[in-house]
């Protein structure tokens, strides 16, 4: 989709039929503007000021008040027929200014969609989001004016300035005598405010960074007593505001008095003419008064029009910066995006990589004339250390990247121009960070699915606007999913398809682990409901004969369970849905009744006694932290029941509203969560009332609460919770796993795991999928890769955080699941990698067959040397996985060090700054010297291993001596390009721990 070079090229290609017709309809004000000017005109001279009582009107003669009530109703009629004209015209405006905007963002949005990868590693999302929605907000205003408001406010001066010269020559050269001037002067003094306006801002900047550092270093100042010089320099720049300001205000107000002043020398010149003109006869009295009511009129759209002009200029130039920052280099052409694929060809064949070189932004090679061929339905193993190599590799396969040369040919068919619909289909790409989208997890999984919508374009009025507006005319409530092709039957075909999917991969015990603690609704899972209602006495006993019972909080109507919230200990039952306190304040029944049973003031006083502790552990403004979000309780009801706590300190009656707020921290809170037990007195009193009145208070809220009955699920509550009649308590401990443990047996042995997986594919995902494990996004990935069937399968270290016992192999099984797909898998390393029809090594973006794989003949030029260290860093575990960018500053920054056999490279006790050594080739004692005795041998290092690195990061002398064992090559890595990786990377700092643990241990 084109964006047109200039704002107006836009307006005027997609709106040129409603602008002449706004022009057309705009047009229609001048003839009655005239009229509002010209009848005035007409009362005052032949109505009020008639000669006689009878006057002619169009060969009917009527009388003077008759033709006074005439001309007046045409005067109201036309003042009413131009306000609703203009009325309609502006409404137009408004619409057209609204179907153009929407059409703009729309366009940005999807040209997003076609950016290239990599423009997205050097351009925010914040900027973009920007730029669609509050950067082309004010050309909304631009685009319904474009036509309709120059030809609007010039027509009106027009019209005025003709009237003005048909009462009198000299009042047409007064009106217009003094624009000229004021078109030239007034912009001129603008232009001077602005600069100083320019000018305040630098120096508000500057005060605010004063500002800043005195705040930080009021101690400072006070114990050093800079206070006195640092208010002068405050005093100084707070001066030059004032100077600035002084200034501004100066010619501000002279712009006003002098535009006002030519303004009003108009005027000067019509009384003073005008009036001698009326006394001399040469005009009348209503046409100098229709003159001066006009020439008011003409300064308004002459503004208008002054106005106009900035604001188009204003927004042409910001037209420019956003369509610029919209057209990368490298998008998918928008043939290959936006239209119609028609038939999607088959893309079973060998995969070739032709002499594929790809560059960054900078233009360093990332990957160098890659040529490799996959057969149609083999394995391929391709080992690569760096994270960029592989993600650079796939994502030319995916077209995410462009190559810079060479090309890419998918069963013959060259991967450039294929549509982007045939890729999504017939291509899936499985990486261990994928991105997630708000909805659910089987949302996310099924999104190739979602590729066009079945059935006739939808011609809804919505529809028909959005066709009009340049939009997508498709339905988000059509049948999206084309399951034919894949011969699967309807959405329960589909979920079992994705259930033999993660079956057939073996990490369905991953997900199913995280459905036993999904909540469900009884109703929408009957038969799951009922199955674990029904495996609850079998579960029970297997729990008394391992002893593990005991850790179990069992729901007993004649036991407190500390687990429960006090307010469900009371009633026995749990809530359908959440409890807020604007639904307790609608329970009215309740709290009284609560009242009535003298149980209201022990609830508020806890709830109170509970909020006073939650704000000492984590303030007011602590409900962000993870162990508040565990706590079950909304922040809101949180930070209203701390307020009421204030009022209550005050002294102040509580009403309902206040009442049910705390009420509500009842329903969140209980006395496990809150790592106390509540007192005697109220858990004795809490099962009294549940003894004796939990029918009426269940009653009470039967809207919200469900009882809590042993052959009936729990509502609100878990899988496992529903499995074990009650909840695994916190102290459980490492039993806890083994409590679970007989829980999954059992659902195992009752055939229920299709069931609770099934639970997985509804889990709601947060934004960005926050609230998945790494296992769980890893299944996600590779299940939205494989669902569709793809002829063509990438996995790029997928299951990285799985044991090696399930990743091994995964090529198999997903060759049972999907016999003819072509399975490309890219991994930083493989335990065996017999099973695969081919082997490659992918490193410095140089790709070999596995025997094949040689070093790369040197040469003497600088940039051999720089390729050279690159490989010796990608080599290591600690800087395998930097980006290539980092790696080469890395590289950069390193020097080479060569020592003979017997000779130190550093000794105990020496300054760590000169670095730490990566061994490269030979090897290397670390030695303690011992007073008197041989130097006592620590360890011997070789190849790979960095030496030194402990002491840069506690800034502590060596510990050692290093002392060459061998003829010796090391690549030293300065004290500050060390620790600044190491601060910069979190993987590389998590990889530098485990080298430190290793060396504990």
């Amino acid at each position: 989709m084109f964006i047109e070079r200039s704002l107006f090229s836009f307006i005027w290609k997609y709106s040129k039929r409603d602008q002449l017709i706004l022009l057309a309809v705009t047009l229609t004000l001048f003839p009655l503007l005239f009229l509002t000017l010209e009848l005035p005109k007409r009362i005052i001279n032949d109505a009020i000021g008639a000669s006689s009582d009878n006057i002619n009107f169009f060969g009917i003669t009527v009388d003077q008040i008759t033709f006074l009530m005439l001309l007046c109703g045409a005067f109201l009629l036309s003042v009413l027929g131009h306000g609703i004209m203009k009325m309609r015209i502006n409404t137009m405006k408004g619409v057209l200014a609204e179907r153009l905007l929407r059409r703009l963002r729309y366009t940005l949005i999807a040209r997003i969609l076609r950016f290239p990868t990599p423009y997205f590693e050097r351009t925010s999302q914040g900027e973009l989001v920007s730029m669609v929605t509050s950067e082309s907000e004010p050309m909304g205003g631009l685009m319904g004016d474009a036509v309709a408001q120059p030809v609007l406010q010039a027509g009106q001066m027009l019209t005025i300035l003709v009237f003005l010269f048909m009462q009198s020559i000299a009042f047409g050269l007064a009106a217009c005598a003094l624009i000229p001037l004021q078109a030239w002067l007034i912009p001129k003094l603008q232009k001077q405010i602005n600069l100083l306006n320019k000018k305040r801002v630098i120096q508000i900047r500057s005060l605010a960074s004063e500002i800043g550092e005195g705040a930080a270093g009021a101690s400072t100042l006070r114990t050093n007593g800079g206070w006195r010089y640092r208010l002068a320099l405050i005093s100084e720049r707070l001066g030059r505001l004032y100077a600035i300001r002084f200034e501004i205000f100066q010619k501000k107000f002279f712009m006003k008095f002098l535009n006002n002043f030519i303004g009003q020398l108009t005027p000067f010149f019509f009384y003073s003419i005008g009036g001698y003109l009326t006394i001399t006869g040469e005009v009348t009295v209503g046409a100098l008064v229709a003159a001066l009511a006009a020439y008011k009129d003409l300064s308004s759209p002459w503004k208008e029009l002054l106005a106009y002009y900035n604001q188009s200029q204003d927004m042409a130039l910001r037209w420019e910066v956003i369509t610029e920052r919209f057209a990368p280099h490298g998008m998918v052409k928008s043939e290959l995006f936006s239209s119609d694929p028609g038939d999607i060809p088959s893309l079973a064949g060998d995969v070739t990589f032709d002499a594929i070189s790809v560059q960054d932004a900078d233009g360093n090679p990332v990957l160098e004339d890659i040529s490799a061929r996959f057969a149609k339905g083999s394995t391929a193993a391709i080992t690569a250390s760096s994270d960029e190599d592989r993600r650079a590799f796939a994502e030319v396969l995916m077209r995410e990247i462009i190559p810079t040369s060479g090309k890419v040919s998918l069963a013959g068919l060259p991967l450039s121009e294929l549509h982007q619909v045939t890729i999504a289909k017939r291509v899936g790409h499985a990486t261990s960070r994928p991105v997630m989208f708000l909805g659910s997890f089987g949302d996310n999984v099924v999104l190739p699915l979602r590729l066009r919508p079945a059935g006739e374009m939808a011609r809804s009025p919505l529809a028909i606007e959005s066709a009009r507006a340049g939009n997508s005319t498709d339905a988000s409530d059509a049948d999206w999913f084309d399951l034919e092709e894949m011969q699967i039957d309807g959405q329960a075909g589909l979920r079992a398809w994705w259930l033999s999917l993660i079956k057939g991969m073996g990490i369905d015990r991953t997900l199913f682990l995280r459905g036993l603690d999904q909540r469900f609704i009884a109703d929408a899972h009957p038969e799951l409901a009922a199955a674990l209602v029904n495996l609850r006495p079998e579960v029970a006993a297997r729990l008394h004969s391992s002893e593990l019972a005991k850790h179990v909080h069992v729901f007993d109507k004649e036991q407190f369970n500390p687990a429960l919230p006090v307010a469900e200990n009371l009633i026995f039952a749990t809530p359908k849905q959440a409890i807020t306190p604007a639904l307790l304040q609608e329970q009215t029944g309740f709290i009284e009744l609560l009242a009535k049973l003298g149980l209201e003031p022990d609830l508020l006083q806890l709830a109170a006694d509970t909020v006073d502790v939650l704000r000492q552990a984590f303030g007011v403004d602590g409900t962000d932290h993870p162990l508040f979000r565990k706590l079950g309780l909304d922040p809101t009801t949180f930070e209203a029941a701390v307020d009421l706590r204030a009022k209550q300190r005050d002294g102040a009656t509580l009403a309902l509203a206040d009442k049910a707020s705390l009420l509500a921290v009842t329903f969140a809170i209980s006395a496990e969560k809150l790592g106390a037990a509540f007192p005697d007195k109220i858990i004795n009193r809490v099962l009294e009332i549940r003894k004796n009145h939990s029918a009426d208070l269940q009653h009470s809220l039967s809207d919200l609460m469900s009882p809590i009955t042993p052959d009936a699920p729990v509502a609100g509550m878990t899988v496992l919770e529903n499995t074990l009649f009650g909840k695994v308590a916190e102290t459980a401990g490492p039993e806890g796993d083994a409590l679970r443990a007989v829980a999954v047996d059992a659902l195992y042995a009752a055939r229920l795991e299709g069931l609770v997986l099934d639970l997985i594919f509804d889990l709601p995902l947060t934004l960005g999928g926050t609230n998945l494990s790494a296992m769980l996004t890893e299944t996600l990935a590779i299940s939205r890769a494989t669902i569709k069937r793809p002829q063509i399968l990438i996995l790029d270290d997928v299951l990285s955080s799985f044991d090696a016992a399930t990743r091994a192999g995964l090529h198999d099984r997903l060759r049972g699941l999907l016999p003819e797909t072509t399975i490309i898998c890219l991994q930083p390393s493989f335990d065996d990698i017999s099973g695969f029809d081919a082997q490659f090594v992918l490193q410095q973006g140089r790709i070999s067959t596995l025997a094949s794989a040689t070093p790369v003949e040197e040469d003497d030029t600088v940039g051999a040397d720089l390729a050279r260290k690159l490989r010796a860093l990608e080599q290591t575990d600690l800087f395998a996985g930097l980006e290539r960018k980092q790696l080469r500053l890395l590289a950069f920054s390193a020097r080479w060090y060569h020592a003979k056999p017997g000779e130190y490279v550093f000794h105990k006790d020496d300054d760590p700054s000169s670095g730490a050594y990566l061994i490269t080739e030979g090897q290397a004692d670390l030695l303690l010297p011992v007073d008197g005795k041989d130097d006592l041998l620590i360890a011997t290092s070789g190849a790979g291993k960095l030496v030194g690195e402990l002491g840069l990061i506690r800034n502590e002398p060596r510990a050692l001596d290093m002392r060459a064992a061998s003829e010796l090559t090391c690549l030293r890595i300065g004290a500050e390009e060390f620790l600044d990786v190491v601060g910069s990377d979190a993987r590389t700092a998590y990889k530098l721990l485990q080298v430190v643990a290793g060396y504990v241990s």
